[in-house]
């Protein structure tokens, strides 16, 4: 009768084996800094004092900031004005983003640039004090009056989304530039309000609400706290 020898554990058991070994030593060290730092700042409680008092700091200077940020905007958003110059030089991204600015001055709280691909005819949408949904299509042109018209075509989306997509009460294009006349009659008849160049710099450079310069704005949709 021979013995038979023991058999050795596999390659892979080994792996698991060293693993747990190196996971066990690594957990005791761990273990043992944490220990070797509570102890010390046990012994040195000053120190937790001091990071207490320079984090309560560090958080009263950050909601201080903020709230001189919030203060600024207020206070940017009520006194926002735009020269035709300053328009005209704008690249059409942020020609959109200083229509969303005068609607937000104007009281449209929720006001927001929607513009980009895909973007159905809707640049700018909000909701002005008295209820009423805006949905703008804004049309920059680089050279302002000396820039080819706003066409029907344009209305023509315009008109195709912003009641039957958006859901808007208010429909408007908004130019720095011009709008033919075939494009005004259609805005006429399609209940569309057309703000051109001569509009726009009333509305940018005043502090008069859009609703106050435009005819036939539809009537408060409901009360708001704004109201």
């Amino acid at each position: 009768m021979t013995r038979r020898r023991p058999r050795r554990p596999s390659r892979k058991q080994q792996q698991r084996d060293a693993q747990l070994i190196a996971f066990a030593v690594v957990a005791a060290a761990v273990i043992g800094l944490v220990v070797m730092v509570v102890n010390w700042l046990l012994a040195h409680w000053w120190v937790l004092v001091i990071v207490a008092v320079l984090a309560v700091l560090a958080g009263v200077g950050w909601l201080y900031k903020r709230q001189q940020r919030a203060q600024w905007e207020a206070v940017r958003a009520q006194g926002l004005r735009y020269g035709m110059s300053q328009l005209d030089a704008l690249h059409h991204s942020r020609f959109e983003d200083a229509v969303r600015d005068l609607m937000h001055r104007d009281g449209c709280r929720d006001a927001q640039r929607v513009g980009g691909r895909g973007d159905l005819g809707a640049d700018v949408k909000a909701t002005d004090p008295f209820g009423r949904r805006w949905v703008i299509q804004c049309k920059h042109r680089r050279n302002g009056a000396r820039g080819s018209a706003v066409g029907t075509p344009d209305l023509q989306v315009l008109n195709g989304t912003a009641r039957q997509v958006h859901g808007a009460d208010v429909a408007v294009i908004v130019t720095n530039g011009r709008v033919s006349a075939p494009a005004v009659t259609f805005a006429k008849q399609q209940r569309l309000h057309v703000v051109d160049r001569q509009t726009l710099g009333v509305w940018a450079s005043g502090s008069r609400p859009l609703w106050e310069l435009l005819r036939a704005v539809p009537p408060p949709r409901r009360s708001t706290p704004l109201s």
